[in-house]
């Protein structure tokens, strides 16, 4: 399994370049999302130490949102804080990736069999189709060049978050799937470090492809199968995954 790019001895003006917020909202749900994204995506990853005085120059702003983006991570458990000492990148913790995953197919289960019993839907045809579309056409390019990018894993893993929310947004589950997000940042960062395997996105594309045709032929057995086989893959790797980064993973 190749290892993506470790970030921790980057520098953190490299990772977060200046970046111009938007005025006309607050500070720091901003802040919170741009560095959660981050995290998630293992460029600020475990162990990075979060120096506040470097965040607000980064943002370009003072240290108060940065103060309040933190403390929202924390909640979330993504990053440790220490009173007047530091903020730290958290290790991926094993036990809430589990309870992230089982809070996560009890509920998609039961959407893709909703999904699959009710009327067709034409524009949760259409956001399926479009993520299956980012997904292949990042395929392709791995199989042209023999890898995948840390933007490509990026975007992959976007598209692949895309397909879920459709299924939630399509049954008006939006606030289930805020839920879900926040509950989610240690399995997925797990399912990033799973990503680069060999055959790991073809498998994710074929189970996402199941997914939507047993929905689109109203086959809801098939589709709670096909969903289930999908959110088991990476879990079942964990003694692979734990060996292969001991320094990013505890539990």
């Amino acid at each position: 399994m190749p290892k993506p790019a470790k970030s921790v001895a980057r520098p953190l003006s490299a990772i977060l370049p200046r970046t111009t917020l938007d005025r006309s909202r607050h500070a720091a749900p901003q802040v919170f999302e741009q560095l959660r994204a981050r995290i998630v995506s293992m460029e600020l990853a475990p162990g990075r130490v979060l120096v506040r005085s470097e965040l607000a120059e980064a943002f370009g702003v003072s240290q108060t949102p940065i103060r309040d983006a933190l403390i929202k991570l924390g909640e979330e458990g993504l990053v440790q804080i220490f009173a007047q000492h530091a903020t730290v990148v958290s290790r991926i913790d094993l036990a809430a990736a589990t309870q992230a995953h089982l809070l996560r197919q009890a509920l998609e289960l039961e959407i893709v069999e909703r999904l699959a019993c009710g009327e067709a839907d034409a524009a949760l045809e259409a956001r399926l189709t479009a993520a299956l579309a980012r997904q292949r056409a990042l395929l392709a390019r791995q199989e042209a060049t023999g890898t995948l990018t840390d933007a490509d894993c990026v975007e992959f893993i976007e598209a692949d978050q895309a397909f879920h929310q459709a299924m939630y947004v399509a049954l008006g589950l939006e606030a289930l799937w805020t839920l879900v997000r926040r509950q989610s940042g240690h399995i997925d960062r797990l399912r990033r470090l799973h990503l680069p395997e060999a055959g790991k996105a073809a498998s994710v594309l074929r189970q996402h492809e199941a997914v939507a045709a047993a929905i689109a032929r109203r086959d809801p057995a098939a589709a709670r199968a096909a969903l289930r086989e999908h959110l088991s893959g990476t879990l079942g790797r964990i003694d692979e995954i734990r060996r292969l980064y001991p320094e990013s993973v505890i539990g």
